[in-house]
């Protein structure tokens, strides 16, 4: 996706570790690789070299653009960049919608934690 090389984007997440908390990025495990093969999404645990993959979750994909120095994470990183930038342009032009989306979000988020209490 950013046009680099494997061991330079594991390279560039390692000196940049502080970046990518447990919810952006983590390391797949033994068992995690034992139930890829099991489930034949891999063919072989060969396919990993030995070593243990990084995955990367939503936000941990946004970050690498920030870290990596291709020609082709810059431009993923600038339209992330834009893309807040409307959104908070959006937001501040549509404050009735906001508003209206916050006042749904409070009078269904206690019927949700409910029903979360419930199924626990």
């Amino acid at each position: 996706m950013y046009e680099i090389d494997t061991r330079s984007l594991k390279q560039a997440v390692r000196r940049n570790i502080d970046r990518f908390p447990t919810d952006f990025m983590f390391v797949v495990n033994e068992n995690e690789i034992n139930n890829m093969v099991s489930k034949n999404v891999i063919p072989s645990k060969s396919n990993f070299g030995g070593v243990f993959p990084f995955a990367f979750t939503e936000q941990g994909v946004a970050m690498l653009s920030s870290v990596l120095k291709s020609k082709k994470a810059v431009q993923i990183n600038i339209a992330i960049m834009r893309a807040f930038v409307f959104v908070r342009q959006y937001a501040l032009t549509h404050k009735d919608l906001t508003d209206k989306l916050k006042e749904i979000e409070t009078k269904y988020d206690q019927q949700f934690n409910d029903i979360y209490e419930a199924i626990g």
